[in-house]
């Protein structure tokens, strides 16, 4: 295959769909920052405020779960998961950083719903501000993308 993939402009559409989004409430100021900038991405996108569900949860370890929810209910095109672990002195960070990472791409590949993935993983705070505002922007470009990709593979 050659060349840009010609349809990727096309797929930034966001007007037909349905996006959830699920919130780890653990660094609640950092990762509400994250939620609203991704809402007011995806609405750039042309997706319709009314047609996003944001819903929170304690921590990273409890992302999937919601997401699995929100993926058994067949109402969503995409999903977006939004988090921050912030490396502790503990083997702790490795465990909720792996888990959960885990759990989102099993949610993901056992509905065959795309998940974007913007659980920070990050050293300390001043890392996780420096991401908020890109990789909340990244999530949301990947869920409609990816939601129309699967939609003209599928």
């Amino acid at each position: 295959m050659q060349g840009a993939d010609k349809g990727q402009s096309n797929r930034l559409d966001g007007r037909d769909l349905r996006i959830g989004i699920v919130q780890a409430r653990f660094n609640d100021e950092l990762t509400s920052e994250m939620a609203r900038v991704c809402i007011d991405h995806l609405v750039s996108l042309g997706v319709q405020r009314k047609h996003i569900q944001h819903v929170t949860v304690p921590g990273a370890l409890e992302v999937p779960v919601a997401l699995q929810a929100m993926a058994d209910s067949e109402k969503f095109d995409a999903l977006v998961a939004l988090g921050c672990i912030i490396r502790g002195e503990t083997y702790h960070f490795e465990l909720v950083a792996n888990e959960s990472g885990a759990g989102v791409t099993r949610v993901s590949l056992d509905h065959h719903i795309p998940v974007a993935n913007a659980i920070l993983t990050v050293e300390n705070e001043a890392q996780a501000r420096a991401r908020v505002i890109d990789k909340s922007k990244d999530a949301a470009i990947v869920a409609v993308e990816m939601a129309n990709l699967l939609d003209e593979l599928l």
